[in-house]
């Protein structure tokens, strides 16, 4: 589903950053960005490679990175920390996480009460029937 948000984003005219956990995902998601569409890639570099603040969309393992600072939007995937007051300057923040997953539904819940704590909107969706389905919103 990431490669769609990213899209949709671009088509917003919104910068992204989507920061990984892990580096070795992180690299495996730079390739697939690259390869993984047959009508093209989606443009995009990662945070330690020359020019970061040129890239549309910008690959980052920490808060902070270079060229990082002016992106509308986040996306937050393979248990990358939510951070309630970043999300402040952000247009929208995106917790991407595997819902078969016992670690990573508690790190979301988690990020949900800190959103809501923090007087963020807060929306969850989730695949149903090979459809993603709205189940939550708590308001802002």
């Amino acid at each position: 589903v990431l490669p769609v948000m990213l899209q949709r984003s671009l088509a917003r005219g919104w910068r992204a950053e989507v920061r990984g956990g892990d580096p070795a995902r992180l690299a495996a998601l730079d390739q697939r960005l690259w390869t993984g569409r047959d009508d093209g890639f989606l443009p995009h570099g990662l945070a330690d490679a020359p020019h970061p603040e040129r890239q549309p969309i910008l690959l980052t393992l920490a808060p902070g990175a270079a060229g990082g600072d002016n992106r509308a939007v986040l996306f937050l995937v393979d248990g990358a920390p939510f951070d309630a007051a970043e999300a402040a300057g952000r247009a929208r923040t995106a917790l991407v996480f595997d819902g078969h997953d016992p670690a990573a539904v508690d790190a979301a819940r988690t990020a949900w009460r800190a959103a809501t704590a923090a007087g963020h909107t807060a929306v969850y969706w989730a695949q149903d029937a090979g459809r993603w389905v709205k189940k939550r919103e708590s308001g802002g």
